[in-house]
C-alpha cells in the first residue's frame, strides 16, 4: 500500500472558496480504481490550511491519479486560490499497525 500524507496551505481566506473544488476531488478520487482511501481535513491550527491522506494499492495506481483530468482540474483550482505551500510525501507501507 502507498500512503500520501501532507499539508496544504493557501492564501488568507482562500480556504472556504476551494471547498466544492475540494469536495469534487476527493469523491472523483475515490471512484479511482485502486485508492484505499482519499480525504483531506482541517488543520486545527491554521485556518488556511489543510491536511491531505491517500491510500493508494500501488504506485502504478497512484501515478494513474496523477493523469486524471479531476487531479488537473484541482491544482489549477489550488493555483487560482493562491497556492502558498504543498509539502506531500509518498511512502510503501509494507506493514501498517492499528495504534
Amino acid at each position: 500500500m502507498i500512503v500520501v500524507t501532507g499539508r496544504v496551505v493557501v492564501k488568507d481566506g482562500a480556504l472556504n472558496g476551494l471547498l466544492p473544488a475540494m469536495k469534487t476531488m476527493v469523491a472523483a478520487s475515490r471512484d479511482e480504481s485502486g485508492c484505499l482511501e482519499y480525504a483531506y481535513g482541517p488543520d486545527l491550527g491554521d485556518p488556511n490550511a489543510f491536511l491531505v491522506l491517500e491510500k493508494w494499492e500501488s504506485w502504478a495506481a497512484l501515478d494513474a491519479h496523477f493523469e486524471t483530468p479531476h487531479l488537473k482540474a484541482w491544482r489549477a483550482a489550488l493555483t487560482g486560490a493562491g497556492l502558498v505551500s504543498r509539502n506531500l510525501v509518498a511512502a510503501e507501507a509494507e506493514t501498517m499497525k492499528a495504534v
